[in-house]
């Protein structure tokens, strides 16, 4: 902390439903699990936090939540979850949430304005609503994305209307899904804290390739599966490639899992499962022989694949979106996407049979040197202070 900054005060404001603590451990959202490590972090650089999230979270700032007294009727009435609902009735369940995320954001804007805060940062997904709102609040306002901005209709139809405003990039790649000239007012590259990921430094055969994701089309799990397969064509020792993540076998309109990866499962390409423990997931990513991130979208981060350097562990990747941002010289080998899968999947077993030339200890040291959380928080509160 630096005593000669002035303390500031910011409402975090994260409107997505999922930051409720009945909701959060069942669901994959890291962009919440960023939010409260960057909440607990900015204190260290003299910003007074107050979060601001639709249900009760498990946090060390204030938190201020919406009135979740009508969805829960709703709930009660129907003898369900919020889980229940969103699995059986999406639309109902969305519908309640964006009445809870508007009230929410109005609270926010209303105390700022009350000069309880001297900016207003919302962060995830929803601030949609609140971008033809901002007008009305007196203190500075920044938005945060975690999605490319023409990922979805809903987003890119009404964000390019709003560029003027004040806007954090995840990586220098989202950025080329918005209008050049956004007013970008710093890029900040997502962190993590160094003590929960350890490198294995152990000399046991690393015999896998990781991949750890949602297992959806655009994250490319086929192209990892065929560049394994081709490996172990000519390997003398066949690697594994093992896969850890969720998939969507239930819905419907989502049939990737069983079509394109399940019958594709064998000795050697192996799902593990959906990983949540953090240990887990350091020991998972830190004995792979790599990590693989074959995404044919654009990525807008990754998080994934900062753990896994944290993790000691090198990553194979393609060109997508950000992933060149990350994969350097000494971390990591980058492919070039061919319009041809098959030649996508030759290129991705190049570069497994070439994997063990990068240095573990090189890619914990890049982890270090760009992407902790102090440096995320730091990054934040030095843009806060800009804005301010």
């Amino acid at each position: 902390m630096n005593p000669k900054q002035n303390k500031i005060r910011v409402a975090l404001v994260v409107p997505h439903i999922f930051l409720h603590r009945d909701i959060i451990s069942n669901v994959i959202f890291s962009p919440g699990t960023l939010a409260l490590e960057l909440a607990k972090g900015l204190i260290q650089h003299n910003v007074d936090v107050t979060l601001f999230t639709p249900g009760p979270i498990d946090t060390v700032v204030p938190n201020i939540n919406a009135d979740m007294s009508y969805f829960e009727s709703e709930l009660a009435a129907r003898g369900d979850t919020y889980i229940d609902l969103l699995k059986k009735h999406p639309f109902i369940f969305v519908s309640l949430a964006r009445q809870v995320q508007s009230e929410l954001i109005s609270n926010a804007y209303q105390r700022a304005n009350n000069d309880e805060f001297d900016l207003v940062h919302i962060y995830t997904n929803e601030e949609d609503i609140a971008l033809p709102f901002a007008v009305f609040c007196k203190k500075p306002v920044v938005f945060t994305h975690h999605d490319p901005f023409n990922f979805m209709a809903r987003y890119k139809s009404v964000f390019p209307k709003y560029s003027h405003l004040n806007w954090l990039s995840l990586s220098l790649a989202q950025r080329k899904t918005m209008p050049e000239n956004t007013n970008w007012v710093e890029n900040i590259y997502h962190g993590l804290n160094p003590d929960d990921f350890t490198p294995f430094t152990d000399t046991n055969e690393r015999d896998y390739i990781a991949f750890l994701g949602r297992i959806v089309q655009p994250k490319g799990l086929h192209l990892a599966i065929e560049a394994v397969n081709i490996y172990n064509r000519t390997a003398t020792k066949p690697l594994k490639l093992k896969i850890a993540g969720k998939h969507y076998s239930d819905t419907e309109k989502d049939t990737y899992w069983q079509k394109q990866i399940q019958p594709k499962l064998s000795d050697t390409i192996e799902y593990v499962g959906f990983i949540s423990d953090l240990k887990q997931k350091n020991e998972f990513l830190g004995k792979a022989k790599a990590l693989i991130i074959p995404s044919t979208f654009d990525e807008p981060f990754g998080m994934v694949m900062i753990e896994s350097l944290a993790s000691g562990t090198p990553i194979i990747g393609l060109d997508s979106g950000a992933i060149p941002e990350i994969i350097i010289n000494t971390n990591g080998i980058l492919v070039n996407k061919s319009d041809s899968d098959t030649d996508t999947a030759q290129k991705l077993n190049q570069a497994i049979a070439n994997i063990d030339t990068i240095d573990r200890q090189d890619c914990r040291d890049d982890f270090e040197a760009r992407f902790t959380l102090d440096i995320m928080c730091k990054n934040h509160a030095a843009a806060y202070r800009k804005l301010i």
